[in-house]
């Protein structure tokens, strides 16, 4: 639909009473709609739609409409022809206006009659008309501004009160804030309805990190983007009906950020995040683990055994792999090349149980807790330790990535303009992070693509003071051409 600005604008004022919270698994019990040329109510119609449905005590306990009340009603698809002339070609208004235009616009659409309208919400523009209230509410509203409201949460009470609403709104609108509002691609008709079209005037078109906060601050998601005003607002669009994502929208009350320069630190900042703050809506991520660890413990002897088990989350392992079979061959290579006694070894499935071992053959306890002890520590340092540079959030600065044998240690930006003398220097400019095996698959794979970026660290390796050209900060390294990432 289109605004033809040489036809009187008319809009039509809606307001649903239903059996749920979402368009996919509810259904309608009564709608009212007021036709409206925003001065004068010209048409009202409202009428109980049978759902077809048991409607729930607590939606009866809300709204006093019960299954006797509904059961001759006329069902949706009986009233969906009327309902759609009275629709087409009008702005459609409501207050949370995107909760009664999914319902209308999903049961029309099983109905067989494609619609959609340009939206004007009631709650976005009573914000931005009457700003710094404490409640956007329909019920605070009215009280607010003195509105008689009849019939609380019924259909037709609530529409009549929300037509008066927005007449009122018109009259103070004398900038014709409405105007921007129903244009056809209105970024703020996208929005949730409780979150302040001011924070996103204000997200960068930067790569970076961004959080959607509850109405008490809490962090319900972490996303990652390389242009973060752009990827924010696609969680807006679209015409989703999934009760998940209704949801999410209604509880995004606030967003903040932070820039990272690369797309690469972003994800990683992402992930720490995520594993800090554990968000509600946040699930790729919770569920990406490794399924196997490499693990040490003492058994009631004294004796080290080397095991491979089932990760958990949280639980500490020597090396965590995705395939059980990668982490038998390293078990294996512990074997041959120190000279472990196998009978301390349980390969996961394929496990030798502790009391298969023969106690009158036992090895010297201290001198295999040492073998044990000396095959872990040279597998730890035998990993190797460097730096990822690539570009900062500005010009004066570089984003770096420190790997300390091979896990992540931790990851910042740094001065181009400084000297930084051997690994103790860097690692001490970077902030430090809990390492996990996702994110050391994300340096890996970054790494393979561009080890141009890789500096192999040594205490004696460091990073030059090239204010004077700051073009070649890096030039004088060399990456080290000897390591292998795979």
């Amino acid at each position: 639909m289109s605004i033809n600005q040489s036809k009187k604008l008319e809009f039509a004022i809606v307001d649903i009473e239903t059996t749920g919270g979402y368009a996919k698994s509810s259904r309608i019990t009564e709608v009212a709609i007021i036709i409206h040329d925003g001065n004068q109510v010209l048409e009202r119609w409202e009428t109980l739609i049978n759902p077809g449905k048991e409607i729930p005590n607590s939606i009866f306990a809300l709204t006093g409409i019960d299954n006797d009340m509904v059961k001759d009603a006329p069902t949706f698809e009986e009233v969906a022809e009327r309902i759609y002339a009275m629709l087409k070609d009008r702005i459609f208004v409501a207050h949370n206006v995107n909760f009664d235009y999914s319902f209308i616009r999903f049961q029309l659409q099983e109905s067989g009659f494609e619609w959609s309208a340009i939206k004007l919400c009631t709650v976005r523009y009573a914000r931005k008309i009457k700003p710094g209230l404490l409640s956007y509410s329909l019920g605070r509203l009215c009280d607010y501004l003195d509105i008689p409201i009849e019939n609380r949460h019924r259909a037709g009470g609530d529409a009549d009160a929300t037509a008066i609403l927005f007449a009122y709104l018109k009259v103070l609108d004398t900038e014709q804030i409405f105007q921007e509002m129903i244009k056809h691609k209105a970024i703020d008709q996208r929005f949730p309805p409780h979150l302040n079209p001011l924070a996103y005037e204000q997200l960068p078109n930067e790569a970076g990190v961004y959080y959607f906060h509850d109405k008490d601050g809490k962090v319900i998601y972490v996303g990652k983007a390389v242009n973060i005003k752009k990827r924010v607002l696609s969680h807006f669009t679209g015409n989703n009906i999934q009760a998940q994502r209704q949801n999410f929208l209604k509880e995004i009350h606030h967003i903040s950020y932070e820039c990272c320069g690369t797309e690469l630190m972003a994800l990683l900042l992402e992930c720490a995040e995520i594993k800090r703050f554990w968000p509600k809506y946040n699930r790729a991520l919770k569920r990406y683990e490794p399924k196997f660890g490499l693990f040490s413990y003492e058994d009631q002897n004294g004796y080290l055994h080397l095991a491979i088990g089932k990760t958990n989350r949280g639980q500490p392992c020597i090396q965590v792999f995705q395939r059980e079979y990668d982490a038998i061959q390293l078990l294996q290579t512990f074997i041959q090349q120190d000279a472990i006694n196998p009978q301390f070894c349980q390969f996961g499935q394929a496990s030798l149980s502790t009391k298969s071992i023969k106690k009158d053959v036992l090895p010297d306890r201290d001198l295999h807790n040492t073998r044990i002890e000396r095959c872990i520590e040279e597998w730890l340092v035998q990993r190797p330790s460097y730096v990822l540079i690539d570009k900062g959030r500005h010009s004066e600065e570089k984003s770096c990535i420190v790997i300390e044998n091979g896990t992540f240690y931790g990851m910042g930006y740094i001065d181009q303009c400084c000297q930084y003398d051997g690994f103790e220097d860097i690692r001490a400019q970077v902030k430090r992070y809990p390492s996990n095996h996702y994110m050391m698959e994300l340096v890996k794979m970054a790494a393979a693509r561009h080890p141009a970026k890789i500096y192999f660290l040594t205490e004696s390796t460091f990073l030059p003071n090239t204010a004077a050209e700051p073009d070649s900060v890096y030039e004088k390294l060399e990456p080290n051409s000897l390591f292998n990432l795979s």
